[in-house]
């Protein structure tokens, strides 16, 4: 017995059809609509809070609101604005654990830096024609590391990766670091500066107009707790030292470039 496989099309009538497509844009526009209510009616209900609210927005989580504070925080909260979580969210993906919160601190992080005028900051780099990629450094004058990661800046731009640091004097403002990290930025030859004051050398006091505390206030807002703090491209950060081959690695790049 022969067998013919065939697949039968339903095609509804054009009045129904019509009808369909009424119903299926009166759903959506349903389902914006509540949408947008939602948001409207946790912004009124957030109102009478004391948190320094900058943005709201929906999250990956159904059922769930991303609260953005000025401060760079985020939280969840329900849509009356009534219970809220801090932590960081994860999703399942072919079996692999993603941190979505990390992956939006990226994203913020780059979109600050990138911001940044390069002319503000100190930069040693490899001739353009062999840079392959930039990491944006906060530092700090007396920190240990630091001065044991500005060692590995003439192997780093051999690797083809320009340095450009920032100022995060972590004794805070006004401390002696504060002083001796403008000092260097206010030279007249800042990479010299800066070099020497890394090799615990003494370097003349100067003030000036300059960024360092606008660069410790952006350290604060992009998540920095210690120093070195290594901004990549993407906007990952990595705390802490790694040797340049190691660091070289992180950034998908060989040690033998």
């Amino acid at each position: 017995m022969n067998v013919t496989n065939r697949t039968t099309r339903f095609m509804a009538p054009p009045r129904v059809a019509t009808y369909l497509q009424a119903a299926l844009a009166l759903v959506c526009l349903w389902g914006l609509t509540s949408q947008a209510d939602e948001l409207e009616d946790l912004q009124t209900a957030l109102e009478t809070s004391n948190l320094p609210i900058e943005s709201i927005s929906d999250s990956e989580v159904p059922g769930l609101f991303s609260l953005k504070l000025v401060d760079g925080t985020t939280l969840l909260t329900d849509a009356t604005g009534t219970y809220f979580i801090h932590g960081d969210i994860y999703q399942k993906t072919n079996g692999r654990m993603i941190n979505l919160s990390e992956q939006e601190r990226s994203d913020s992080r780059k979109a600050l830096i990138d911001g940044l005028d390069e002319a503000q900051m100190v930069v040693f780099a490899p001739p353009p024609s062999k840079q392959k990629t930039t990491i944006t450094v906060f530092t700090d004058i007396d920190c240990g590391y630091c001065r044991k990661l500005h060692q590995e800046v003439p192997e780093l731009n051999r690797l083809g990766i320009a340095v450009r640091y920032l100022a995060y004097p972590r004794a805070g403002i006004d401390s002696a670091s504060y002083n001796k990290i403008v000092s260097a930025w206010c030279a007249p030859d800042q990479k010299k500066a800066l070099t020497q004051a890394k090799a615990g050398d003494a370097i003349p006091g100067r003030s000036c107009d300059n960024p360092v505390k606008a660069h410790f206030e952006l350290g604060e807002l992009v998540g920095v707790t210690g120093t070195p703090s290594i901004i990549f491209e993407d906007g990952r950060l990595l705390p802490g030292y790694l040797p340049a081959a190691r660091l070289a690695a992180q950034l998908g790049l060989s040690s033998d470039s």
